[in-house]
């Protein structure tokens, strides 16, 4: 190789560095823009009432309904101004409550079996009970006529992917062994990923069909970050603990991706990061940095490869 090739070989990567850089900084000036937005403060009015789960029902919510972003009941969807659709099927998890007991059945109740799921403990004369009770996702839900739909600050994306992102996204994982399937998804999320199952099933990345190219370009970037990230690696209880920083770090690869590839996904990714960012660390988008940039310079050479063919070109 040439002291000429070297030097431009170089220049060039210093500077995909630099815009990959820029790119992440521009998605937290943007992330901390909407924050401070009448929109962000809509939307944080609308999520402030929803209840917290306990791990246990996280579990099961994730393994009936992987996708949900935010489940309540059915009359609790409609005092916030939606309507769950008719024909869907709620969610089953683990409702609590107490009720009275005899003195002498509180003698016989062990500490144990008064203790709520957060470690509280039920009044004198009463005891906890379980209960399974349906609750319901957002996708399965539409706003009620004359309300007003504040829920997200997302905007799925319009127009054709005139870079062919998506066929190079999905050559890649097919590479790599994960199976890409395009179809409905019942659950209005935009794509999902399933990890390696132990019997040998491989991967599996699922994306809506019925999305413009661009959503489906970018929904692609989104699942070959979650998998380049490893976030399903230590199962599903690990990504769980964790997914508002998994979220924030898949979609500010797929930001800054998607802009190096020419496909500005900002109307999108901005509304998203924030979200997950509001439910994991207020400065998460920054303190992950290294790992977002470590994941997009592995799969821009994934899906590039521009600098493996110079240095063989180079070599020859």
């Amino acid at each position: 190789m040439t002291a000429t090739k070297r030097t431009s070989k170089a220049r060039t990567a210093e500077s995909k560095r630099e815009e990959m850089e820029a790119l992440h900084q521009q998605l937290a000036d943007g992330v901390e823009a909407l924050r401070g937005s009448q929109q962000w403060a809509r939307y944080l009015a609308f999520c402030a009432s929803f209840h917290h789960y306990s791990f246990s029902n996280l579990v099961l919510i994730w393994m009936q309904r992987p996708e949900a972003t935010q489940v309540a009941g059915y009359r609790a969807w409609q005092a916030k101004g939606r309507q769950v659709r008719k024909g869907e099927r709620g969610v089953r998890i683990l409702g609590t409550g107490t009720v009275k007991v005899s003195a002498h059945d509180e003698d016989k109740a062990s500490t144990g079996d008064n203790a709520a799921q957060d470690g509280t403990q039920t009044p004198a004369g009463k005891r906890r009970v379980f209960f399974p009770v349906s609750v319901f996702d957002i996708a399965q839900t539409d706003v009620m006529e004359g309300h007003e739909d504040t829920s997200t600050v997302t905007h799925t994306l319009a127009g054709e992917d005139v870079h062919g992102i998506l066929a190079r996204v999905v050559a890649h994982l097919t590479a790599t062994g994960v199976v890409v399937n395009f179809q409905e998804i019942s659950n209005g999320a935009n794509g999902y990923t399933s990890p390696a199952g132990q019997d040998g099933e491989p991967a599996r990345v699922v994306i809506e069909a019925r999305n413009s190219p661009a959503q489906q370009a970018k929904t692609a970037l989104h699942e070959a970050a979650h998998i380049a990230l490893g976030h399903l690696e230590d199962g599903v209880e690990e990504y769980l603990s964790h997914r508002g920083r998994c979220e924030v770090e898949a979609e500010s690869v797929a930001y800054v991706l998607a802009g190096l590839l020419g496909l500005d996904s900002s109307a999108y990714s901005t509304g998203y990061v924030a979200t997950w960012a509001e439910r994991a660390d207020s400065d998460v988008v920054k303190s992950t940095a290294s790992r977002v940039l470590a994941a997009v310079h592995t799969l821009t050479q994934a899906l590039d490869g521009e600098d493996e063919q110079d240095e063989q070109h180079a070599a020859a």
